[in-house]
C-alpha cells in the first residue's frame, strides 16, 4: 500500500491554509509556495504540492461546471417538488460511497465523511418534509376557496365536485 502524501496529513488548519493558498495563486508558483510552507514548519515538497495542487484543481473545475449545468437545469427546468434536490443529494451519497471505497484516508477524514453522509440524509429528510407541508399548505387553501365559493353564489353540487376533482384531485 502506497504511503499517504504529507499533504493528507496536515492538520486541518494548514490543510485549509493550503486549499486556500493554491486558489488565490491559481494553482501555479508551487516553488514560492514550498518556501512559505516551509517558513510555516510544513515540509512538502513543491513536486508534492504540484501532484496535489493539479488534482484539486481538476476538482474544483468539475465542481464548477456541475454547479453551472444545476444551475442552468433549474432555470429551464423550474422543480416545485424538489426532484432535481433528491437527485442531486443520491448523486453526492453515492459519490461519498465511491470515495469512501477507493480512497485512502487519514484517520480524521473518515469521520468527516460520514458527518457529510449523515448531513444529506437530514437535508433528504428536511427536503422531503418541506415538500410535503407545501402540498399539504396548497391543498388547504384550495379546499377553503371552494368551501368560499360554495357560500357565496350557491354553487351545484355537480359544479363543487368537478371543482374537488380538479384542484383536489377527490371527488
Amino acid at each position: 500500500m502506497p504511503q499517504v502524501s504529507k499533504i493528507r496529513r496536515l492538520n486541518a488548519d494548514d490543510k485549509e491554509w493550503l486549499d486556500r493558498e493554491l486558489i488565490s495563486r491559481g494553482f501555479s508558483g508551487y516553488s514560492e509556495l514550498e518556501t512559505i510552507c516551509r517558513d510555516r514548519g510544513i515540509d512538502i515538497s513543491s513536486s508534492a504540492l504540484h501532484r496535489y495542487g493539479s488534482d484539486f484543481s481538476e476538482r474544483l473545475d468539475r465542481l464548477k461546471m456541475v454547479t453551472e449545468q444545476a444551475r442552468a437545469i433549474v432555470a429551464e427546468a423550474p422543480d416545485d417538488e424538489g426532484a432535481i434536490n433528491e437527485a442531486l443529494m443520491r448523486l453526492v451519497q453515492e459519490k461519498l460511497m465511491g470515495v469512501v471505497m477507493e480512497i485512502e484516508m487519514a484517520p480524521g477524514d473518515i469521520g468527516k465523511i460520514a458527518k457529510a453522509i449523515a448531513d444529506l440524509g437530514r437535508a433528504s429528510v428536511s427536503q422531503k418534509r418541506l415538500a410535503a407541508e407545501v402540498r399539504q399548505q396548497v391543498l388547504n387553501e384550495q379546499q377553503e376557496r371552494l368551501e368560499e365559493m360554495r357560500g357565496s353564489d350557491g354553487m351545484s353540487e355537480d359544479l363543487e365536485g368537478r371543482i374537488k376533482h380538479i384542484l383536489l384531485g377527490k371527488k
